[in-house]
């Protein structure tokens, strides 16, 4: 039965419907369940958050299934309400998802807010498994503990460090340096890495960042701080970082980088 309240948003829970009800004719045997992951599994989201969610497949969905999935998210951001633009996923094979062996195995995958779907590792990581194990949230399918083993914690760690070494060119590299959002976001990225690398888990950006205002050295407290009074200001492409905060926020990534 489809879970009718996945999250405390009316509006999201009737998008998740829409999704999970559109998805599943498409997929037919091949489908095997659908999850929220990310801040919403982590109990941080809210109307800032998009919305991570995962379909599980048996196999990769043939030409006439994928054609169909790429017209249904094509028409979903266009549709009445907030929330049809906040929905970024992907549609995961079980075999590839069970263990993390199947690391770096492309999945079918829809950005933030994207019309256009793409064959992507994005959400083929293992913090994306460990979320899903221990704190998904089931909209239609078995516990996802069936399937999902435990993700060890040195993998958890071995990643997290492994993106702290280009995380600043990474995220600037898509993300342009003139953008508010941008200085904020890497800041975050760093605190969840850290985060972690210390505790074999994964956090939210919210957690993340009060975690690291503790943990962190003391005279990163102020820029900490300042993102997280901005996170509310959201996306906005025109909005320049505050003066001196870029700067800030790069030092801050190579610290993090270098105590871990």
């Amino acid at each position: 039965m489809l879970n009718p309240h996945p999250t405390r948003y009316a509006d999201l829970n009737g998008v998740l419907h829409d999704l999970v009800t559109e998805a599943q004719p498409v997929l037919g045997e091949l489908f095997v369940g659908a999850y929220l992951q990310g801040s919403f599994a982590l109990g941080a989201g809210d109307r800032h958050s998009d919305c991570d969610f995962l379909v599980v497949v048996r196999e990769r969905p043939d030409e006439a299934q994928e054609a169909a999935l790429r017209a249904m998210h094509g028409d979903l951001p266009h549709r009445g309400g907030s929330w049809h633009r906040h929905l970024e996923g992907s549609y995961a094979v079980a075999g590839d998802l069970r263990t993390t062996a199947g690391l770096g195995r492309e999945w079918l995958y829809v950005d933030h807010g994207a019309d256009e779907m793409s064959w992507s590792t994005h959400c083929n990581q293992p913090w994306t498994r460990w979320i899903l194990r221990e704190h998904g949230i089931t909209l239609l399918g078995p516990c996802p503990v069936e399937l999902v083993e435990p993700v060890p914690e040195g993998v958890l760690r071995e990643h997290a460090r492994a993106g702290l070494a280009g995380l600043t060119e990474g995220v600037l590299g898509w993300c342009p340096p003139d953008v508010a959002w941008c200085q904020r976001y890497l800041v975050v990225q760093a605190c969840r890495s850290l985060y972690t690398v210390r505790t074999g888990e994964v956090a939210s950006k919210r957690d993340a960042l009060r975690w690291a205002m503790m943990h962190a050295d003391p005279r990163w407290r102020p820029l900490l701080q300042q993102v997280q009074a901005d996170r509310d200001l959201g996306l906005d492409r025109e909005a320049r970082p505050r003066p001196g905060s870029m700067e800030a926020a790069r030092a801050f990534a190579s610290y993090v980088a270098d105590i871990a």
